[in-house]
């Protein structure tokens, strides 16, 4: 693999660009953390955002690297790497999350990420470019993570209820008042364990390409690391207001109790999929298990023209972020 040549102020441009994308990725997705626990009044907005921000930090004392891996290495071919490529993801993937915060609408950083490091790849270098394998691996997770937040979102419900048939309604409102905190904490770490890392094997391809890393390495520099997980916590610190009211009361009404419930299914998915090294979508995530909490109620509880919308816009995600990173990479040939 050659060494790319660019300057030292162009590559601390694009890790200035990389870490800009990592805190608007914490700022668009901080709603998927507190949107339950601040709809359901657990919280106040800014306590939430907070504890939010804290745990997504203390993400990197927890969950090794495999996320970064998959991003930095098993994505698209590392020979076609190089400043144009990254600087084209970056700006496809920062213009679609600013057009689907605009309007509302929670859609997948992770997945305009990948989107587009595809789109920029394959402007370069045409298809077969793409590592199929981690592709497939992403996609696949595009159905799975929301389903997998649903199954385990309603699994919880129905134990819950089973377990606490004999409380009475305010007995179990306290309770899950409490309980919510934990579940709202462990749902951020397992945001700040899969989102950061995506950046982190973004800026680790870039050191990569130019020789400031080997592909060899087990583990990207410590300062990569830290920096990456402070720009998603200052993010996510700031929140994504927009989206909070469309994530925890348009798409069905919450109780403590269906909090917790749809923040620990949303917590277990993204734990095994970190685990797994798979860049999955917490929106996609939270946004099935508040689903699979509301249809463990009753069916008619959720709203699924809402929910319908939201899914189009994941479906949207990667080929609108690869055609606005195509234009990006195109750009970036001409002012780099």
């Amino acid at each position: 693999m050659h060494t790319l040549q660019i300057s030292i102020y162009v590559l601390v441009f694009l890790i200035a660009l990389a870490l800009i994308f990592d805190f608007m990725n914490g700022f668009h997705d901080a709603a998927n953390a507190i949107a339950t626990v601040v709809s359901t009044g657990v919280l106040k907005p800014q306590q939430a955002v907070a504890m939010a921000a804290l745990f997504n930090f203390i993400a990197i004392a927890v969950f090794q690297l495999h996320v970064a891996a998959t991003v930095g290495k098993g994505t698209i071919d590392p020979n076609v790497v190089d400043h144009y490529v990254v600087f084209g993801a970056l700006v496809g993937a920062i213009c679609w999350n600013i057009l689907t915060w605009y309007y509302g609408i929670p859609s997948s950083s992770s997945h305009a990420l990948i989107g587009g490091l595809v789109g920029a790849a394959v402007a370069k270098a045409g298809t077969g470019s793409l590592i199929s394998a981690g592709l497939i691996k992403t996609i696949a997770f595009i159905v799975l993570s929301p389903l997998l937040g649903f199954v385990f979102g309603s699994i919880m419900m129905v134990l819950v209820s089973w377990i606490f048939v004999r409380s009475t309604p305010r007995k179990v409102d306290k309770w899950f008042r409490r309980l919510q905190l934990v579940s709202a904490s462990m749902y951020s770490l397992g945001h700040g364990g899969n989102d950061a890392q995506k950046t982190i094997g973004i800026i680790w391809m870039l050191l990569i390409a130019t020789g400031f890393s080997q592909a060899s390495d087990s583990l990207p520099p410590w300062w990569v690391i830290i920096s990456c997980y402070s720009a998603i916590s200052l993010g996510t610190l700031f929140g994504g207001w927009r989206i909070v009211k469309t994530m925890g009361q348009k798409i069905t009404k919450l109780k403590p109790v269906g909090g917790f419930c749809a923040e620990t299914g949303g917590a277990i998915t993204l734990f095994l999929a970190t685990m797994l090294g798979v860049p999955v979508s917490t929106t996609h995530t939270i946004t099935g298990a508040i689903v699979g909490v509301g249809a463990a109620r009753r069916v008619s509880a959720v709203r699924w023209g809402v929910a319908g919308n939201i899914v189009w816009a994941w479906v949207l995600t990667i080929p609108a972020s690869a055609f606005m990173a195509a234009i990006a990479w195109w750009i970036g040939k001409h002012i780099l």
